[in-house]
């Protein structure tokens, strides 16, 4: 089983709001996830982010593989973290 961190899409027309999961990478898009690692929501300025950094490090570990959205958003989150302290 291939694991893939991506986005799934939550909100209703014209206002997506994302949650970011550990699947597999075979499931749809908005089908059963694995675990639920965050949350993303684009539509605040700037786009409000709340992720667990120490369970995306657990499932990158074990080799789960980031989609390009989600490794961009997992640097942002690295980033305002070390801001942070």
């Amino acid at each position: 089983m291939a694991v893939r961190l991506r986005l799934t899409r939550l909100g209703r027309k014209k206002r997506p709001f994302y949650r970011i999961i550990a699947a597999d990478s075979r499931s749809p898009r908005d089908g059963r996830s694995i675990e639920l690692l965050g949350h993303y929501d684009p539509m605040t300025n700037p786009g409000a982010l709340k992720l667990d950094l120490d369970r995306v490090d657990y499932w990158i570990g074990v080799g789960a593989q980031p989609s390009d959205t989600v490794a961009s958003l997992i640097a942002r989150a690295r980033k305002t973290a070390e801001a942070q302290g």
